[in-house]
């Protein structure tokens, strides 16, 4: 028995009881076998250590213990880092490609949009209807301009509606091409260069087309620049 339990350490003499019953079994009987007996079976019914190793074995006992719990509550931890790590992960993926379709979308809408705009304006009446909505669209600009702040800059031909009118459709005819747009004299009755008013007659380019008083009348020129006068043009002259 001493043989046999100085074969193995001290933390494995408890756990194989067994494998020490057998080999001391096959010792006896190899030296009892000249004496005419055998051994059947032998048991270790228990192994008492001194106080000292019993303490020292208690102690790794328990270490080993809080080792493995320890072991078992890292990969816990790590497991879990990594299930939020890839739900974080599907997430992000998820919204990118949420964002990407609707960016998509948002184009295709708008090419759409652009390409039945343009569509629209090529047939008939087209030209004058973009005309109206860009003059419209003009004037709510300029007249929202005292409203959102105390400081404005004003065009010099503020006093001048046709003016600013014909300036917008210039900036129109110089982004769509003039060749898109046909004749230009359907958009705009005159432009501002050239234009000056004489009792009731508009001269443009060389080119007379009488208009009535009370379309031009209230606007007066001082110095070349137009200026808005409630006076009429007739009391002008008479004074």
């Amino acid at each position: 028995m001493r043989s046999e339990l100085g074969k193995i350490t001290l933390d494995k003499t408890f756990e194989e009881r067994d494998t020490l019953n057998e080999n001391i079994v096959k010792s006896i009987n190899e030296a009892a076998q000249a004496w005419g007996l055998k051994c059947l079976r032998y048991e270790i019914r228990d192994i008492s250590p001194p106080r000292g190793v019993q303490a020292a074995m208690e102690m790794q006992a328990e270490a080993e213990r809080k080792k493995r719990a320890q072991v078992l509550e890292s990969e816990g931890e790590r497991q879990a880092n990594i299930n939020i790590a890839d739900g974080k992960k599907n997430s992000v993926i998820l919204e990118s490609e949420a964002a990407m379709t609707d960016q998509i979308n948002r184009a295709k809408g708008e090419a759409e949009a652009i390409l039945m705009l343009s569509t629209s304006i090529k047939s008939s009446g087209g030209v004058e209807a973009a005309s109206l909505r860009i003059a419209e669209q003009y004037i709510q600009a300029f007249s929202k301009i005292a409203k959102e702040g105390t400081t404005m800059v004003l065009p010099s031909n503020a006093s001048n509606p046709a003016s600013m009118m014909a300036q917008a459709m210039s900036i129109y005819k110089s982004l769509i091409g003039h060749g898109s747009l046909g004749n230009t004299n359907e958009i705009a009755p005159y432009e501002t260069t050239g234009v000056s008013k004489t009792n009731g007659t508009i001269k443009e380019h060389g080119e007379e087309s009488h208009a009535p008083d009370t379309a031009v009348r209230g606007f007066e020129r001082i110095g070349g620049k137009p200026v808005f006068s409630l006076q009429s043009s007739k009391k002008g002259e008479e004074s």
